[in-house]
């Protein structure tokens, strides 16, 4: 299928029950970027601050680029003029770098705090406690040019269903009680962004209501890298 039809597939089985799509186009060439964004799709995933500017300088100018990886504070300024959003955030410090870069340009920048649930040693992400800590202190209440959007998780890599949905489950409950503690009179936190291409499907029974598809949209073919076509 080509990747106009699996955007088709997945709006078919996502838009009724309100689920974003997020298209994880790191290291995707601009053509395949634009084959989707054709075919309807706005929300574009890159984890490669370079690579995100310059595909940001090439590209239509109303694609929503979110930052789904790991961002280091000090590439933090090249990215604030036009990140829609930033998935990975995992301590105050991070927070505060953007908030510094997003009052320069007048802009307050959406954020989800990147919450560790997986059983693994290489993912990123801030504990519950840490959260929870986080939201409390007056740091994060002095940031004015941030806004909290939701939480994010990844899940352990693992063929164990139970153990996914068990990862997934938690963190949707634990997204309710922030929710309730900390922003119960903000509309403006309603993103639970849980699932990748391997385990989306579980993530969406689980509550996930933003996923982020990279192989499921874009192939599994080995592409060459994007600078290089």
């Amino acid at each position: 299928m080509s990747i106009a039809d699996n955007i088709k597939m997945l709006k078919s089985e996502t838009d009724s029950i309100k689920v974003s799509l997020l298209a994880v186009s790191k290291t995707k060439p601009v053509e395949d970027i634009m084959e989707a964004y054709n075919a309807g799709q706005r929300l574009f995933g890159e984890n490669n601050v370079q690579d995100l500017v310059e595909k940001q300088e090439q590209l239509p100018k109303d694609i929503e680029w979110h930052v789904i990886g790991h961002l280091q504070t000090n590439k933090v300024k090249y990215i604030a003029p036009f990140v829609a959003m930033i998935e990975s955030v995992d301590s105050i410090k991070l927070l505060q770098e953007i908030n510094k870069h997003a009052l320069k340009h007048n802009r307050v920048i959406d954020c989800l705090l990147q919450i560790y649930i997986a059983d693994e040693d290489t993912k990123y992400g801030l504990g519950f406690d840490e959260a929870i800590e986080l939201l409390r202190s007056d740091e994060f209440n002095a940031l004015k040019n941030v806004r909290i959007r939701g939480l994010m998780g990844i899940a352990t890599n693992t063929e164990n269903v139970k153990q996914i949905k068990d990862e997934f489950n938690e963190l949707h409950v634990f997204f309710g009680g922030i929710k309730q503690s900390f922003f119960r009179k903000e509309d403006s936190f309603d993103v639970l962004s849980m699932g990748m291409s391997a385990d989306y499907k579980i993530a969406i029974e689980q509550g996930s209501n933003l996923v982020r598809l990279g192989s499921t949209i874009f192939g599994s073919r080995v592409t060459k890298h994007w600078k290089n076509n």
